[in-house]
């Protein structure tokens, strides 16, 4: 990562409170469903409904942030969905006193933190447009980072509320950095951002006459959300195969430190995949659904912890392909729309994470971990075919870029 010493202070300064949020965050989500059933006494059924929320929740600030974005502005949009997070997050021990509230809470708590992220997306691409495809893949590994340091320190901790809390502070941190970093920036030279919106006097267009403009977000929308419909078999399939056999559930921890450990050591070897046959933003859409059909393939034809060693390799590639290209590629592509696409195609695909676990489920009832590989492999398929479909409607729009992240 060395080449980031040719980056502005401001960049760096970004990614550094960044990683704080992403490391605040990574306190809490591990320990969601063990809260609702370890502390508040209630049933697996009763944790699913709790994630379910929260993810229609994120759902709604997806769609909701990539479209007020104009309309609110990106200071008063970033911080105020940053502080109302934060509030949710420490109105948590006074909600968990009453079911309902607490099932309302969490759902506040998905709507604010996914409102601010198609915000923060956009304003990379604006701000930094002449090096967004790189901005996207560094913020994707800093974030990692920080997940994997929030997710040890959430076992560290070992107290719930406290977790809470924290990750509350580092959401206030992170809103008061950018109420004080958006006003500086704004006192900078022009930004592309800016010379977008004088091309534009007459404001952005109506959400639904963007929505006629398929080829910029539906079929990668709709092959991302077939990706993490796939990507459930991970926790519905491979966690309950472990078990099942009787292995120590420190394999499955394992397998997400692996991952943990590829997006920041793997960087060169993606560096090599681009270059090679993947040097455009679809293209890599594209080859990162094949890696994923890699490997659910691996999973179904080698259920053995090797070929899930090997099956995390293969669609941590994939991972670590697509994260940065789409918001690029919209970034690049929508212009001044952009934040209404970036939320657009978040929410679409973000249905794959909150139906995947229901799929997944019922296949692996059905017939153990095969069934629910079929599965995976099927919705990879379906995948490359619309990333393929993107690839084609949007071709001659997208040129090839050198690709040093």
């Amino acid at each position: 990562m060395r080449f980031l010493q040719a980056y502005p202070k401001e960049v760096k300064v970004f990614l550094i409170a960044s990683l704080i949020n992403a490391t605040g965050s990574a306190l809490m989500w591990p320990l969601v469903t063990m809260y609702v059933f370890d502390e508040l006494g209630r049933s697996m059924k009763d944790a699913g409904i709790v994630l379910l929320v929260q993810s229609l929740g994120g759902i709604a600030g997806q769609l909701l942030g990539g479209s007020l974005y104009h309309k609110v502005g990106v200071n008063r949009l970033i911080v105020g969905a940053l502080a109302m997070n934060a509030l949710t997050l420490f109105a948590l021990p006074w909600a968990s006193g009453s079911w309902s509230i607490f099932i309302i809470v969490m759902g506040l708590m998905g709507l604010f933190n996914s409102l601010s992220l198609p915000a923060i997306q956009a304003f990379i691409g604006f701000r930094f447009a002449e090096q967004r495809g790189e901005l996207f893949n560094i913020v994707y590994v800093s974030n990692n980072i920080g997940v994997a340091l929030g997710t040890a320190l959430s076992g560290f901790l070992g107290n719930y509320m406290l977790s809470f809390v924290l990750n509350g502070v580092t959401s206030a941190v992170f809103a008061g950095f950018f109420f004080v970093y958006l006003r500086r920036v704004g006192a900078a030279p022009p930004t592309s951002h800016e010379k977008i919106q004088k091309k534009h006097p007459q404001g952005e267009a109506s959400g639904w006459k963007l929505l006629g403009y398929t080829r910029i977000y539906l079929y990668m929308a709709i092959g991302s959300m077939f990706l993490l419909i796939g990507n459930s078999i991970w926790n519905t399939g491979v966690s309950p195969f472990i078990i099942s056999e009787g292995w120590s559930k420190q394999l499955y921890g394992f397998l997400w430190t692996l991952n943990g450990v590829l997006i920041f050591a793997a960087q060169p070897l993606v560096s090599l995949i681009k270059r090679w046959f993947a040097g455009t933003s679809t293209a890599q859409m594209t080859a990162s659904a094949v890696f994923y059909l890699g490997g659910y393939a691996v999973i179904l034809f080698m259920p053995s912890y090797p070929g899930m060693l090997l099956a995390m390799v293969l669609a941590t590639l994939g991972e670590m392909l697509i994260s940065p290209a789409m918001p690029s590629f919209i970034s690049e592509h929508a212009q001044r729309s952009a934040p209404f696409y970036l939320g657009l195609s978040g929410g679409i695909g973000a249905v794959g994470r909150v139906i995947g676990p229901y799929l997944m489920g019922i296949q692996f009832d059905r017939g153990g971990l095969a069934p629910t590989g079929w599965l995976a492999c099927g919705m990879a398929v379906l995948s490359v075919g619309f990333f393929a479909v993107h690839a084609y409607v949007n071709r001659g729009t997208v040129k090839p870029r050198s690709n040093t992240a």
